[in-house]
Order: C-alpha cells, then structure tokens, then sequence
C-alpha cells in the first residue's frame, strides 16, 4: 500500500493541473512507483521543428503544401488538436523541453547569442539524462540553440567545446550551435567543430565586425538572399547574419545542404543503436530563417522558399521514419513530431514569404504567431505514433510539451524524485490516446504569461509593445487583463474579461500559484 505523504511541491502542480478533485489520488501515489515495466521500453524519436505553425501541414488543413511523411505518421498515429510549446519562442521551449522546468523560472532562457553559454546546469537531470539511465542510447542532431562553454569566457571554437549536450545526459551530438541565421555557421561534432582546419582558426565576436570582411550592409547588393531587418552582419556563403565571425573555411555549412546533412547523422546514430533502446532528439532546422532549401526541393510549392522548406521538412520526416521502418523497429519505436513555436513569415530576409504565402493560413484559425501570447505562438503540430500501441485518430486531450519529461520517464520506467523535471507531470495517458481529456490547465510564455483552462485563456497584463513591427505579428501584450472564451472565440477578437472576473481571478491565482511554487523551489536550494 503506498504510503501517504504531506504535500509537496510537484503534487501541487500535479492536483492544479488535473484538478482539485484529483488531490487525494495525487497524494496516494506519491510514494508510489511512477511506472515500472519489466519489458524494454519502446525507442523514442522525438522530431522537433522549428517554426512550424499549427496551419503549416497538409494534416492540419494546410492549403498550397504537401506534407505526405507528416500524413501518413499522422494517419497511423494520434493527432492532437489542443497540444502546446511552453514558450513562443525558441530557446525556452527547447530548455522546458529538456529539463522538465518552466523557462520562466530560468531568466538566463531566452532568445540566446551564437556564443552565449549552456544555459542547463550540468548538475540536473534532464531528458536524456533520465533515458540514458534507463539504458537508453541518447543522440541529438540538429538545432541546438542552448549555449555550449561555461559562459564565464568566450567560446574556444577551434579546440575542445564544454560543456555541452554531451555533459548534461547525450551519448552523441551533431548539432548547429545556435541557428542559422547566427554565427558561428559551422557544426559541432561531439566537443569539436567538424571539419575545421587548425591552421584558419574561428573567431567570433557578437560586439565588433572583423577588419576587411565583408558585412551585409558594405556588401548588400552581392548578397544571395537579401535582409529585410537585422541579417546584416557576418555574410556566410552570400547571406547575412547575426554576429561576426571570421575563418573556419573549411567547417562552414552550407545552406542548402543542412537538412540532408542532419538526416544523414540522424540516419547513422538509428543505424548504429539499433539494437539498444534509443532517443534521438532530430531538432530539424526548416523552416527557420535563412530558407534555403535544396534545389530539389525549390519550386515544389507556389509559396516560395518558406512553402518549400516545409516540403524539405516533410522529406526529412520521411528518411528518419523510412529508416525505421527499414530496421525492423517500427512497433518498438515512439515517434512524437512538434515544433518550438509558431509561425513567422517575414523573419529577417526578403523571401516572398508574406508576398507568396496565398491562401495558406501558417496559424491555422489562431491569432498571432512566433513571439505572440496568442494562441498560434504556443498552439503546436503534435502527433505521437507508435504502431500497435497507439490507437490511430484525432484526440482533443490538453497537452504540454513540459510533460513530455514525466511522461517518456514513466513509458521508459523511471521513478522522478521531487527535484527532477519540476514542473512537468506524467500525461503518458493523454500522450499514448488512454485519456481524451488531458492537463487540466496549460502555461504559456510570450514575454508575458497566459493560462489555458476549460475554454478560457487569462493572459497576464503586460506592458510590452502590442505589435512587434519587423515580422508583423500581434504580441499579445496589453495593459489590461484578457480573457477569451477560445472555443467560442478561436481567433481571440473579443476580451471577455469585464464580463467574467470571477475567471479572471481564479486563472490569476492559479498562475500566481504556479510562480510562487518557482519560488519556493528556488529558496530550498
């Protein structure tokens, strides 16, 4: 019989999410087993898009793009409809991700420099970390986006680079540092740049340009692809950056070549481990800025460079599920596909993306996108398949990707204690299509903080800009408290919070809630 024990600070968040009503089965089964199973426990593929909207693939409702790999996952899988990033924007979706611990929490998650340093402590157990205790193999390919060094001196990018992903729980790493619009433009491989030349060493400076190179304002009008804001700094195979840098020659990327480069190592590490339990974390760079898809891809769709990244993307979806299914693995294999954050069209360089987008709806019904408190910054894609074991169909259960944590580690039979993935809850039910309902509330992050729970979304007051101008997307922000009835009001045009301050105050307070037991964590340590 598991015993009972007071209250802490996961079981609050747990009783908050599924609800009052659940507090005395929470308490129940604190001292109990979070899932244990005495067979091998499935390989997970996590896909991890960047950019993605929830209007950006044929499964979707997308209009003018084909995405048949993303289908037919979709078709033998679970499709979620109500299914959320934790941020709208990149880097702190990828650090909840990772480490079972809301961005906000961490004032060091946010949007970071090419150079800045790892923004995860090496100290705390993380996703990977977690299944490579189980016996898992752990590799990520693709975006990194969440520092490598110690932070308190730059980056030496021509010698041993830590630490890293391999510090904080991967076996393995081909990652791009940052993104590709940020130097260095180059992979790292392990702890070291690959393909770099000892004798054209790496220098990178996001204050100061490099004396006689070129930059995308002295050379514009040789640029490739030109800037529409910012890009205009270090230009790397004809397209501008943000920072500088100068050397490595040898190492750099190129541009069109990116995705079948991160296929191929995603290929290889499935190849190599596929005897072992495996997570591969393919954080995939379409369709992020600078879109340059290969050429086989270019005029696939009537939409541009930005249609046709999300065609290169759907072709990446479909090597790593082919391969899987070429060793034999399918039925043992958990596939989750998601993106970090909503959509952008004009991102920082002119590509016809506003121009050619047609009718294609990247948001989908939602309001917003990338960086938006709105629905379309934080409302994802998401579809799990695992053949045999997930019930195909669509599920409107509530999901978070801060969950995911909770969940793999109870599929992958984990026990968590109480400091590892603070925040995150285990939905494996709602994730393997057991339970149609799902969290009973969900928290996004946008510069301000918003709440979801039943048909309501609370956004916090926030005195940040209403637009942000560049990309021509509504931030959310407003001085006052919103309130929406989303089911009734998908695209947010109506604040209802005059009318229902009894719901205000209750998401108010619950999202207080949630910050205070931030807080609280913070001072026991």
């Amino acid at each position: 019989m598991p015993r009972a024990v007071p209250i802490n600070r996961r079981e609050f968040l747990k009783a908050s999410a599924l609800g009052a009503a659940f507090v005395p089965l929470a308490l129940a089964l604190d001292g109990g087993c979070r899932g244990r199973s005495a067979a091998r426990p499935p390989n997970i593929v996590l896909i991890y898009a960047d950019d993605v909207g929830y209007g950006d693939l044929a499964c979707y409702g997308a209009a003018g793009v084909g995405t048949p790999n993303v289908d037919r996952l979709a078709e033998r899988g679970l499709r979620f409809t109500d299914a959320y990033a934790t941020s709208a924007a990149c880097t702190p979706s990828r650090y909840s991700l990772l480490t079972g611990q809301y961005a906000f929490r961490n004032p060091k998650a946010r949007i970071l420099a090419g150079d800045a340093g790892l923004i995860i402590e090496t100290a705390r157990l993380t996703l990977p970390g977690m299944l490579k205790r189980a016996g898992y193999a752990a590799g990520v390919v693709g975006k990194w986006h969440l520092g490598l060094g110690g932070g308190r001196r730059p980056v030496d990018w021509n010698g041993e680079i830590r630490p890293g992903p391999l510090e904080i729980g991967f076996d393995y790493a081909f990652i791009m540092p940052a993104t590709g619009d940020r130097v260095p433009c180059v992979y790292v491989e392990g702890r070291r740049v690959a393909g770099l030349d000892p004798a054209d060493p790496i220098s990178v400076s996001y204050a100061e340009p490099f004396p006689g190179l070129p930059t995308g304002v002295s050379h514009r009008s040789e640029l490739r692809m030109d800037w529409s804001h910012g890009h205009n700094q270090a230009v790397v195979n004809g397209i501008g950056r943000i920072g500088y840098m100068s050397g490595g020659a040898s190492a750099l990327w190129k541009d069109e070549e990116i995705a079948a480069d991160f296929v191929g190592k995603a290929v290889a590490f499935l190849e190599t481990n596929r005897d072992r339990p495996f997570f591969l974390y393919f954080a995939t760079h379409d369709i992020h800025v600078p879109r340059v898809p290969h050429p086989r891809f270019v005029g696939e769709t009537s939409m541009g460079p930005r249609g046709d990244a999300i065609v290169e993307f759907d072709w990446s979806v479909g090597r790593i599920v082919d391969t899987i299914e070429r060793l034999g693995l399918a039925g043992d294999t958990l596939i989750i596909l998601t993106s970090d954050n909503g959509p952008v069209l004009d991102d920082g360089y002119k590509d016809q993306a506003v121009e050619r987008c047609g009718d294609h709806e990247p948001a989908g019904p939602f309001r917003g996108g990338k960086y938006s408190a709105f629905e379309a910054g934080t409302r994802e894609p998401f579809v799990v398949s695992w053949p045999g074991k997930i019930e195909p169909g669509v599920t409107e259960a509530r999901f978070s990707q801060i969950d995911l944590f909770a969940s793999l580690a109870a599929v992958a039979g984990q026990t968590l204690a109480e400091g590892d993935g603070p925040d995150s809850l285990d939905m494996r039910e709602a994730l393997l299509g057991k339970d149609r309902a799902g969290r009973d509330h969900v928290i996004e992050q946008a510069g301000t903080l918003s709440i979801v729970k039943g048909r309501y979304k609370y956004i916090e007051p926030g005195d940040g800009p209403r637009v942000n101008v560049p990309t021509n997307i509504e931030l959310g922000n407003n001085p006052e408290p919103q309130l929406y009835d989303i089911e009734a009001d998908r695209g947010e045009r109506r604040n209802i919070a005059l009318e229902h301050p009894d719901v205000v105050a209750e998401l108010a307070g619950l999202l207080d809630a949630t910050k205070r037991a931030g807080r609280e964590l913070g001072r026991s340590k």
